[in-house]
């Protein structure tokens, strides 16, 4: 809805920028109350820095991809980082349980039924959102990493936020015309993604990923995936066909199995050098 009026990096640059300034009452409070100083500036840099690139990635080929495709097949090719997350994890020397891969056969399934074209061409809008979910699922891996690092999340979330509307409005600035009566016909979408999208959800998720089983949070998160099909059902009167139905089904299901007992799955023996097992939360578009 917004980009009837705005172009997809001015839409993420303004809301995220929101989102980030917003945030400031709450770091500024906690700062006046905080008791210990922050340690290690250098770790919540270097970690603010590549959060806020693979956000900027995961987002603006999410955004770009609603430009060419339905928002309700758009959260549920998104929510592919479900099954992403636990695969890449691998490189962190997470066990993989059976579950894992019988749930990413049936993902796989579900998004060919859902995306691939009875001539077997993917859509343009489908492919962008595709190749977004692995920034996604990498951000989910970055943050579950921080995560074990004691860095403040609220300010690690302000930072990601303040680099990925930044880039996103350097892209804009040179590659799309921003003008105030676009902002302004676009001023309740960019309220809303902005204030509780990225303000409210995706801080939450940072915040969430100290504490909660990565299980429990996987498989809260992937109900994005049905709320985005019923919104834009109700909200933007978008339909699927049987076989789009039938996808989404077996991606869902997918998805649930493949967090069946993953919060009793434990890392590889740690070495030097190590890593602690990063949370399976993730933030979505």
């Amino acid at each position: 809805m917004g980009m009837d009026h705005v172009g997809p990096y001015t839409y993420n640059g303004v809301r995220f920028m929101l989102g980030g300034l917003s945030l400031l009452p709450l770091l500024l409070g906690r700062r006046s109350k905080a008791t210990r100083p922050i340690r290690d500036w250098r770790m919540l840099l270097a970690g603010s820095l590549l959060a806020g690139l693979l956000l900027f990635a995961g987002a603006s080929l999410q955004q770009l991809g609603v430009v060419y495709t339905t928002a309700g097949k758009a959260g549920f090719i998104t929510g592919l980082y479900v099954v992403l997350v636990p695969l890449l994890g691998l490189l962190w020397g997470q066990r993989t349980l059976w579950a894992t891969w019988a749930g990413v056969m049936l993902a796989v399934i579900g998004l060919y039924l859902l995306t691939v074209t009875d001539d077997l061409t993917l859509a343009k809008g489908d492919g962008l959102v595709l190749i977004g979910a692995f920034f996604w699922a990498g951000h989910v891996l970055v943050i579950g990493w921080l995560s074990g690092r004691h860095i403040e999340p609220v300010l690690l979330a302000c930072l990601q936020f303040i680099l990925c509307a930044v880039l996103s409005l350097i892209v804009a600035a040179a590659t799309e015309s921003i003008t105030l009566q676009g902002l302004e016909g676009a001023a309740l979408p960019i309220l809303y993604g902005g204030l509780l999208s990225v303000g409210v959800a995706y801080t939450l998720q940072v915040v969430a990923q100290r504490d909660v089983p990565p299980a429990h949070a996987a498989i809260i998160l992937s109900l994005e995936t049905v709320f985005a099909v019923l919104a834009g059902w109700v909200v933007l009167q978008e339909t699927l066909s049987n076989r789009g139905i039938g996808g989404c089904g077996l991606m869902f299901a997918g998805m649930l199995l493949s967090q069946w007992g993953m919060g009793r799955a434990q890392p590889a023996p740690a070495g030097p050098g190590s890593v602690p097992t990063p949370s399976l939360t993730a933030d979505k578009g």
